[in-house]
């Protein structure tokens, strides 16, 4: 992975693609621009998930919408799970817990609005 290359949990995903306007002005810029960005087998996961159950009313089309924007998924390997089994229980969301082990491993920077990352050692936009 590159270092000017991001990876975005599902708040800023969501964000990104429906409701611009709400993130902040320094990931609006980021994504605008022409780092690399990624979305997590993790994050797919999730918001089928949540989709499944209600709780997020995305559209079926929305990893098809990422990919057109220019998002690249990132699969979980083994050294990725193994490495979230071994942080450090700042956080206990696996899913988040996820990005961080992968964000470490690949050098990615995170693009989250969660307070929670910080508390890794970890990079954050």
């Amino acid at each position: 992975m590159t270092v000017d290359a991001y990876l975005l949990d599902s708040h800023v995903l969501l964000g990104a693609l429906y409701e611009s306007a709400k993130l902040p002005e320094r990931y609006r810029t980021v994504l605008a621009g022409s780092a690399q960005t990624f979305i997590s087998a993790a994050t797919v996961w999730e918001v089928e998930i949540k989709k499944k159950n209600g709780a997020l009313p995305v559209p079926d089309k929305i990893w098809e919408q990422c990919a057109q924007t220019g998002h690249q998924f990132l699969p979980i390997d083994t050294a990725h799970a193994r490495a979230a089994a071994m942080l450090p229980l700042h956080h206990r969301d696996p899913f988040d817990r996820m990005l961080i082990a992968q964000a470490r491993l690949e050098r990615l920077t995170i693009l989250t609005v969660d307070r929670d990352f910080a508390k890794y050692d970890v990079s954050l936009a």
